[in-house]
Parts: structure tokens; sequence; C-alpha cells
């Protein structure tokens, strides 16, 4: 297959992925946080325990701005931090009881419009697509 096609289809998808996140995802946000602190708790709910550095890196942000950000959160009681039992200086990063709730309640009304998306798909429909996830996960989103 050639290469560039290939890159033309990953810059499409990429963009429908976008596309989707977005009406999946909109107005979910409590209006007691920013968009940025959403989706920070977004990316500690699905990959806790994190550090301030991988929080950093995948939301493209300063360490300054991270660390600001963390600490909103941790005001607002929503996350919590737990130092590395060998390095005090290494902090772990997980959602509180009040950031669980917030984050639950956020998903269900994600999976309730997903669910609403996917409500013709036929079961080998939806085989293909879990597959395809799957693969894509593996082959590409992976490290």
């Amino acid at each position: 297959m050639d290469k560039s096609i290939l890159f033309n289809k990953l810059v499409s998808f990429s963009a429908s992925v976008h596309r989707v996140t977005y009406e999946l995802t909109k107005d979910v946000k409590p209006d007691s946080i920013t968009h940025v602190q959403y989706k920070i708790l977004e990316n500690i709910a699905v990959s806790q325990p994190v550090t301030p550095s991988e929080i950093n890196d995948c939301m493209q942000m300063s360490m300054p701005n991270t660390s600001r950000e963390l600490s909103k959160l941790s005001e607002k009681n929503l996350i919590e931090k737990i130092s590395d039992d060998k390095d005090k200086r290494k902090q772990y990063i997980h959602l509180s009881s009040d950031g669980e709730i917030l984050m639950n309640e956020a998903f269900a009304s994600i999976e309730a419009r997903f669910l609403e998306r996917i409500q013709n798909a036929t079961p080998e429909d939806l085989k293909d697509i879990e597959r395809a996830m799957d693969i894509l996960q593996s082959k590409l989103f992976s490290p």
C-alpha cells in the first residue's frame, strides 16, 4: 500500500475522531471547572495514577501551567496527590472520591451519546468496530 495514501487516511480519520469526540463530550463538563481542567480529569480518569509530567506531556502544557491547574483541581477536592514511597519528589495523581463522581457522571453522558450513535449497528458491525479499535490501539496508538 502507498504509505502516502495511508497517511492521508490517518489525517482524515484523526479529524473525524476529533469531531466525534467533540460531539460526544459537548456540554458534559460542569461549569465549576474549565475545559483544560476537565481534559486533565479525563486523562487522569483513564490512566490513573499519573505523574504531573505525564499530564504535562499529554496536555502539551508547560510544567508551571500543569502544576497550577493541578493545584486548582486539588483545591476543588477533585484530585489527590500521593508521594512515591521510594522517591518523595515524585508524585502520583489520582481522582478523589468527588473527582470520581464527577467523571462517572460525565462518562455516563458520553456513554449515552455513544450508544445513541451505534443504535442501528448490527452485531457484526459492533464486532468490526471493536476489532478496529483493538487493532488501532495496539498498532498505532500504543507506544
